[in-house]
């Protein structure tokens, strides 16, 4: 408990913070943005239902009904107000108020476990969307605060990696549209396929009225989190803004994917205040690869899914002109280093956890510096650097398997879904089970009848009986009492 409110308190001042500079520019921060949308017509209304969605795992079915069925309710009166007033029309406002209800509820109505669980899902469903607007105000400060960008170190690091931005663009350009029409819903649609797997994972909440140790949100979260600031130390905006046409008049040329940019002395480039500077690393590559960790452990089915996200965002993030290959090792280091910290604080450090972190920091600050400061080296001698840097991104890749490999003989076999989380035994609850359904000889037997009463008779010596009452087959508690009881939302 005391952990969670140290994240909480420490959540709330970023978010006070990032708001005072975003004042300090000129618009408002992720605060404004957020509250804003209890009232008007939000920016994103599958966004609020995604987090709502993630709330929703705390509750019964029986609740989760009623909490869409007031979403809905919601958002049809606010759409008719829109409608007569002619005022800007969208959805999701219900979604946020029933988020919001959920935490009114635990803080009003639920005492000790219960109210903690309905608290941390609903942090879950706001973490999620406060995410979304603190990476749009980040995205806003690197613009305003970051004059010149660095593509041009960037694109001579790249020589080293055989420019695969402007291979892969010219491959969806001659592919073009059926493979920019699957790219761009791969790209676009990647939180929705992380929500999923989520839901997957937390699945068995409502049931066992706790969350899992780690799960796939809480690295997104951290990668979201910490991944904006490594913009403000190393600004790019990506080979489609600085060398082709999206770049306008404040591209060095329009070359991409066509032409190479020349090999010559890399110097920072005068940007615009508007194209954010959000390429190094690359936070979509980061997330495809904990998407692709995270559903390794589910059906053959998610991991298929996870494995198709994972090749389709990266083909996508280069084809696009978004990144450039020297971004994709930067994000798998990053994603990685992240994923091991977050499993190593739930599951406790060990050593192999602690030499991961120590290895992907090294290596990515390593990547940084010789982006920067060994661009031209690297451009003159790819047949060197090139390799280098596929392997010591290869050697955090197999440092991260082995420790996760070893983590998870030590902690036992995982659940479906569930990366690294023990799996509990099932033999004592059966056992358990059994011996109540089994009546011994010469004891009584309850019987319920048609009036709704109990009779108790004594049972014959003979083999055990298996108690056949209502009670038994429903396994639901007669006593209105009971502790263990589902709290109902209403």
């Amino acid at each position: 408990m005391v952990l969670w409110t140290a994240a909480g308190v420490a959540t709330a001042g970023f978010l006070v913070a990032l708001e005072i500079v975003a004042r300090g520019y000129g618009f408002s921060g992720p605060i404004t943005e957020q509250s804003r949308e209890v009232v008007f017509a939000p920016e994103s209304g599958p966004l609020l239902y995604g987090g709502l969605a993630l709330t929703m795992v705390v509750l019964t079915w029986r609740q989760r009904l009623i909490a869409l069925g007031i979403a809905a309710g919601v958002d049809v009166a606010f759409f008719l107000v829109r409608w007569a007033l002619d005022a800007d029309m969208n959805f999701g406002n219900g979604a946020l108020w029933v988020v919001l209800g959920v935490a009114v509820l635990g803080l009003t109505r639920r005492t000790g476990r219960e109210r903690i669980l309905l608290l941390k899902g609903t942090g879950l469903g706001l973490l999620l969307v406060a995410g979304h607007k603190t990476g749009d105000t980040w995205l806003l400060i690197t613009s305003k605060t970051r004059a010149t960008v660095l593509d041009a170190y960037v694109a001579a690091a790249d020589h080293a990696l055989a420019d695969p931005s402007w291979m892969v663009g010219r491959f969806l350009n001659a592919t073009a549209p059926v493979s920019t029409g699957i790219l761009h819903v791969v790209y676009g649609q990647l939180p929705l396929a992380a929500a999923l797997v989520g839901l997957y994972q937390l699945r068995r909440v409502a049931v066992e009225r706790r969350f899992p140790a780690h799960h796939l949100v809480r690295t997104f979260l951290v990668i979201g989190l910490f991944g904006p600031a490594i913009y403000m130390i190393f600004p790019v905006v990506g080979p489609v803004f600085a060398y082709g046409t999206d770049g306008g008049a404040w591209a060095t040329a329009t070359i991409w994917p066509d032409t190479l940019p020349p090999v010559t002395d890399p110097r920072p480039i005068p940007f615009d205040g508007i194209t954010p500077r959000n390429c190094m690393p690359s936070l979509h590559t980061a997330w495809a690869v904990t998407l692709f960790i995270h559903s390794r452990d589910g059906s053959r089915a998610m991991r298929w899914a996870g494995t198709f996200w994972l090749v389709g965002t990266l083909t996508a993030t280069l084809g696009f002109g978004y990144h450039y290959g020297a971004d994709l090792l930067a994000g798998v280091v990053f994603a990685l280093t992240i994923e091991t910290a977050m499993r190593c604080s739930a599951h406790g450090w060990d050593r192999a956890g602690v030499r991961v972190v120590a290895l992907g920091l090294a290596v990515f600050a390593a990547q940084l510096a010789s982006y920067r400061w060994l661009a031209t080296e690297m451009a003159a001698r790819p047949w060197l650097y090139g390799p280098l840097l596929l392997v010591v991104t290869g050697a955090v890749v197999y440092a991260y398997v082995r420790a996760a490999r070893a983590a998870r003989e030590r902690d036992g076999e995982p659940e479906p879904g569930v990366p690294g989380q023990r799996q509990a035994s099932e033999e004592p609850a059966e056992q358990s089970d059994s011996a109540e359904s089994a009546i011994p000889v010469g004891t009584t037997e309850a019987r319920t009848t048609e009036a709704g009463t109990t009779e108790a008779r004594a049972t014959e010596p003979g083999p055990p009986q298996t108690a056949t009452t209502e009670t038994a087959a429903t396994g639901e508690s007669g006593d209105p009492d009971a502790t263990d009881a589902a709290p109902e939302l209403v």
